[in-house]
């Protein structure tokens, strides 16, 4: 069930890293943060509640993956979990590897900046996560 305006249904909502009928992983395209990852749920609904057990259980082994393997690959300073939906509400969860160097930490990342970017870390990070998303992939399709 989608519904038509949603840019969650209409859109995978950035870099697309494994779909599946249930659910997507996307890499955000979220600039001063390419390790900032969502687990979209497929069909419209707004509240994780709105979901079955099962399908709760699914959505979370998914977010523990994405969780998981930025921890393991990146080894941030804290990892960011979030599902607001107050702009989209189309039930997704925000996975977000954060690191004591990156612009807004220890602040959200929807907080005013705490120092300028750092361009030579971030490159590096987008180009690690380029082969997190194969890892995340696979990880997901077994």
């Amino acid at each position: 069930m989608t519904q038509a305006g949603c840019p969650l249904c209409d859109a995978d909502g950035g870099l697309l890293v494994f779909k599946n009928d249930q659910f997507r992983v996307i890499q955000a395209q979220e600039e001063g943060f390419p390790a900032f990852y969502r687990v979209v749920w497929n069909s419209h609904v707004a509240e994780f509640s709105d979901l079955t057990h099962e399908e709760r259980l699914t959505c979370m082994q998914a977010v523990v993956s994405v969780e998981k393997n930025l921890r393991e690959q990146l080894q941030p300073s804290k990892i960011n979990l979030a599902s607001l939906g107050n702009a989209v509400p189309h039930l997704h969860w925000h996975v977000m590897a954060r690191f004591d160097w990156d612009s807004h930490f220890p602040g959200p990342v929807w907080a005013a900046a705490q120092r300028p970017n750092n361009p030579e870390k971030l490159t590096q990070l987008a180009s690690q996560c380029a082969q997190i998303n194969h890892l995340l992939a696979e990880t997901l399709a077994s």
